[in-house]
């Protein structure tokens, strides 16, 4: 028990090590051989005939799809570093989902419309979780709705069905459990944002508490 510890913690501080050499360890961050699961809350049940998607806000017309209107969308693949604001990183995970800008096209946003506020599970809060993001951090090649990972569907602790990937922001950016997007023309808090996270949460800036 204690050589495969060891052999644990030395692939770990190897990583580490070639992370932080390759410039892709955020400044105060560790690496991680695993996936931590962190939320608040509830972790929703999925029932594939009452999810839907829902874009509303500065838009030309909102939109709704079904769950199966959403899968037939055309899929990705993303292989990119997932930072936490606990503090630990993950590395050359490979996402597979729905990009953001395949989402995007289907859309007639506003031309003032900069903000987009990301809603994740409902649950009994008529508003449920939120986080804001500017549009032109997810109007990027690497942003998607992600179903996969590692070749494993994306388990409900960890925002399955469906959960948003926001590679270059910390991962509370990426929203579990998406359900939806509203385009908005200023700035608004989300859910952790209301509670002192910082308004953009660039990992490498440390952006993590306001």
């Amino acid at each position: 028990m204690l050589d495969k510890y060891l052999r644990g913690e030395d692939e770990r501080s190897l990583l580490e090590k070639k992370m932080r050499a390759e410039g892709r360890l955020p400044p105060g961050q560790s690496a991680s051989l695993k996936w931590p699961v962190l939320h608040e809350g509830e972790v929703p049940r999925f029932d594939p005939t009452t999810w839907d998607f829902r874009v509303g806000g500065l838009v030309a017309e909102p939109l709704r799809w079904t769950w199966a209107e959403f899968e037939a969308f055309p899929r990705v693949e993303v292989r990119s570093d997932f930072h936490c604001v606990t503090r630990w990183s993950t590395f050359d995970n490979l996402w597979e989902g729905v990009g953001f800008r395949e989402v995007l096209r289907r859309l007639s946003p506003a031309p003032e419309a900069r903000f987009v506020m990301v809603l994740g599970h409902r649950g009994q809060d008529p508003h449920g979780y939120t986080t804001n993001v500017p549009l032109v951090d997810l109007d990027r090649e690497d942003v998607l709705f992600a179903r996969r990972n590692r070749g494993q569907e994306i388990p409900p602790e960890h925002g399955g069905p469906l959960r948003l990937v926001v590679p270059h922001l910390y991962a509370w950016k990426s929203c579990k459990w998406a359900r939806g997007l509203v385009f908005m023309d200023e700035d608004r808090a989300g859910y952790w944002e209301r509670l002192g996270c910082y308004r953009r949460g660039d990992p490498f800036q440390e952006e993590r508490f306001s």
